[in-house]
């Protein structure tokens, strides 16, 4: 294995960050679907399938599907979150397959946000 240089290590860094902060990378928007144990044993796998399902079939390469832990509320889950450049995270609980599809194709694809599964809307950071 070859060491990497002070500039290599650098410029992995500025990629990196590229995928962390929507505004200074390639993607237009994130899905964070919640993979917490809790979520997982609701059905996470499924709706971590359906928004790739989704990615694929319309060939959009400008949204990032990733996962984290658990986002706390155990008992709405299955949940994911949608981030898009300059609006508001929503969290969407109680996912179904259905649900999944039908909020990718409003929220994702037409910025329109589907407030009948949202659980909430808005950064959860403090400050």
């Amino acid at each position: 294995m070859t060491k990497l240089t002070i500039d290599e290590l650098r410029k992995k860094r500025e990629e990196a960050k590229k995928s962390i902060y929507l505004r200074d990378g390639e993607f237009r928007g994130r899905i964070v679907v919640h993979m917490g144990t809790c979520g997982i044993a609701a059905g996470a796998r499924e709706i971590v399938s359906t928004f790739l399902s989704e990615l694929e079939k319309g060939g959009v390469k400008d949204i990032m599907v990733t996962t984290s832990g658990c986002a706390g509320l155990c008992s709405r889950e299955p949940m994911a979150t949608v981030e898009l450049v300059n609006t508001p995270p929503v969290k969407y609980g109680d996912l179904t397959p259905d649900k999944t599809a039908r909020i990718f194709k409003e929220h994702v694809l037409g910025g329109n946000i589907v407030t009948e599964y949202a659980i909430g809307i808005g950064s959860e950071k403090g400050g």
